[in-house]
């Protein structure tokens, strides 16, 4: 098989490099790709927004199979144009990927797909916000209805706070806050069966214990010793099979990778919020964790056939992934500093995925906010912790950024056998 995967991040050269290792694999290409794609696969120079081109691209590489990572392609439609083209496309239609571009549209599906999530209203003025941060109280949860890269949601018990997140946005979403801890599960769908991958948990805010601004996420780990045995299959039930139904229902069927953003409250599972494509930083601690069958459940479910793929294989391992941001990040980020990656790429269960780098001449150099991401697999999350910051320790670049407690409490609890959210 010949796969092309679009995209430039840490997400998309996990997948490249998930995707050679794949058996049912002969060649990876990546556009635009990164220096860390480069070292598995074959990169293309694309302008993401340039739908064309990419058909082109693909056309010309003669794929089996194109993956498409980032949302905002998505969103644009390029996943129509490939299949108009009769290519076939991972990834979901744009009308279908509205799941992600619009938190109003998210919404009205899951209102009427009977799937449990958090009350919330559509604003458009500032009286309208402000009417709905008193209706729920604090702490308040504002979320810009558009594509916001991950950093479009404020929670905070400032009301002002609030206020200002939404003053100068176009539409938000207010919803009521949601207790408990948060969760991902990412499912690969043809629209009609779906296939859970590993439950995952990221680090949305800056700093340490979940202090500082929203980012696109500094960290993840898989799986989730202290979730219930059966929240994958909870899911399925609850939240994407009435999703699917509906959205077929709607004649906008929703294909591709389904990422489910979950909260485990007192009153049960609710959903924060659907995407559209694999998560990013999570799918960096997920796919090590394949062994087998991720290339053909992707092709599967891209041509209406997921219900006769193979089942996935995984290990019994742990992935933890630590992100190492550039300074000034997530608003302002320093780029252009010169960065030192280990080698070997993969040596005793650690891995580095490029996420926003460049070449400058002979250099690596940082392009962007969230730089690199140090991987650990190990027998259990404290292992695997502990190789992923070795990971981390080993990389070098002026600023870096990093979080100390990525999986920390997570780990700790799995080692004394206990949930980390059980009071002590």
């Amino acid at each position: 098989m010949k796969i092309l995967v679009l995209g430039s991040g840490g997400r998309e050269h996990a997948l490249a490099w998930a995707l050679q290792r794949d058996e049912a694999v002969a060649e990876v290409h990546v556009a635009p790709g990164n220096p860390g794609t480069e070292q598995v696969a074959t990169n293309h120079r694309l302008d993401l927004s340039d739908l064309d081109a990419a058909v082109d691209l693909a056309r010309d590489l003669a794929v089996d199979l194109v993956v498409v990572g980032p949302e905002v392609p998505l969103v644009a439609g390029i996943a129509d144009r490939l299949r108009a083209a009769e290519i076939p496309c991972f990834g979901p239609s744009k009308a279908a990927a509205q799941l992600e571009g619009s938190k109003a549209f998210a919404k009205d599906v899951m209102t009427a797909a009977g799937v449990p999530t958090a009350r919330a209203r559509v604003c458009t003025t500032g009286a309208e916000v402000a009417a709905a941060l008193d209706e729920f109280g604090a702490p308040y949860v504002v979320k810009d209805d558009a594509l916001a890269a991950g950093k479009g949601v404020v929670v905070t018990e400032s009301r002002d706070a609030a206020l200002a997140h939404a003053n100068g946005l176009t539409r938000v979403v207010v919803e009521d806050y949601l207790d408990g801890p948060e969760a991902s599960l990412f499912v690969i769908t043809d629209g009609e069966t779906a296939v859970p991958l590993l439950p995952a948990q990221d680090f949305k805010r800056l700093g340490d214990g979940d202090e500082g601004p929203n980012t696109g996420g500094m960290g993840a780990y898989s799986p989730l010793p202290w979730a219930p045995e059966d929240l994958a299959e909870q899911v399925l039930e609850e939240v994407v099979r009435p999703t699917l139904a509906q959205m077929r229902d709607r004649g906008t069927p929703f294909s591709g990778l389904l990422y489910v953003g979950l909260a485990l409250t007192s009153r049960g599972l609710r959903v924060i919020e659907f995407n559209a494509r694999f998560g990013d930083p999570e799918t960096q601690a997920i796919l090590p964790l394949i062994t087998d069958g991720l290339a053909l459940n992707l092709l599967a479910a891209a041509t209406g056939r997921l219900a006769e793929a193979p089942p996935l294989s995984w290990s019994d391992q742990y992935g933890v992934v630590v992100v190492m941001a550039s300074d000034g990040y997530p608003w302002d980020p320093r780029t252009g500093a010169p960065v030192q990656v280990p080698s070997p790429f993969l040596a005793d269960g650690r891995l580095v995925f490029h996420a926003g780098t460049a070449m400058a001449e002979d250099q690596l150099v940082t392009s962007g906010g969230r730089v690199l991401g140090a991987v650990g697999i190990g027998e259990d999350l404290t292992q695997a912790r502990e190789r992923a910051y070795a990971q981390a320790l080993a990389v070098h670049f002026p600023g870096s950024v990093t979080r100390s407690d990525i999986a920390r409490q997570a780990a700790d609890a799995q080692q004394a056998g206990r949930s980390p959210y059980q009071e002590q």
